[in-house]
């Protein structure tokens, strides 16, 4: 993340490929002031996550650290698919554990890209939400995509319009604003990427 010399003026990155520590990205210039903070705290949290990801492997990816987890499976095309979309809790069982594949589909394509379709007007297409890449590799590349997705419209939006009633969306979120949303993606993605880095950690020690 780069601030140029003017404090008021944030630079923000709008590549969707995973970011490298240490290097700064920077094409986009933001002058109003909460949607600068906003960019500046979403990138601060997508630097750390993504730093995270790096050398994610497939045996990771897919790793069950409890027999019954929830994940994406292959489906008889061949094609993986997210098996569970909002796991359920119970009374009588603990929470179910989901695996960082479910995780990284859990932040991209059911969130960010959900926020995306229900709350903005020029949506792409993105294609059947429950499918989700295989490999880490391009897992990890889904989420990012996602991402600039979803942050470039946040992005655009400017101050007025952040803080104005979202006046779509289902669930009574018409009425409330885009700085809602932003801040409940936030809370998503900081919740579910910090389980993610903990499943690494939990991975890399397996048997130690």
């Amino acid at each position: 993340m780069t601030e140029s010399a003017d404090s008021s003026i944030l630079i923000i990155p709008t590549d969707p490929k995973p970011p490298s520590p240490g290097v700064d990205m920077a094409d986009m210039i933001v002058p109003d002031p909460a949607t600068r903070d906003i960019l500046a705290i979403f990138e601060r949290a997508r630097s750390r996550l993504f730093g995270r990801l790096e050398d994610l492997t497939d045996a990771e990816y897919h790793w069950e650290p409890v027999s019954d987890c929830i994940s994406i499976r292959p489906g008889d095309d061949g094609v993986f698919r997210v098996a569970t979309l909002i796991p359920e809790s119970s009374p009588e069982a603990p929470d179910p554990v989901t695996t960082i594949a479910w995780r990284i589909w859990h932040i991209g394509s059911l969130c960010l890209r959900g926020y995306v379709i229900h709350f903005f007007e020029d949506v792409p297409e993105f294609g059947d939400r429950h499918e989700w890449p295989g490999t880490a590799k391009e897992g990890v590349q889904a989420l990012a995509e996602d991402w600039e997705h979803f942050i470039s419209r946040i992005a655009a939006l400017g101050d007025k319009r952040l803080l104005a009633p979202i006046g779509q969306g289902p669930g009574g979120w018409a009425d409330e604003t885009y700085l809602k949303l932003a801040l409940h993606a936030l809370v998503e993605v900081s919740h579910h990427g910090g389980e993610i880095c903990l499943l690494r950690d939990l991975y890399l020690r397996e048997g130690v």
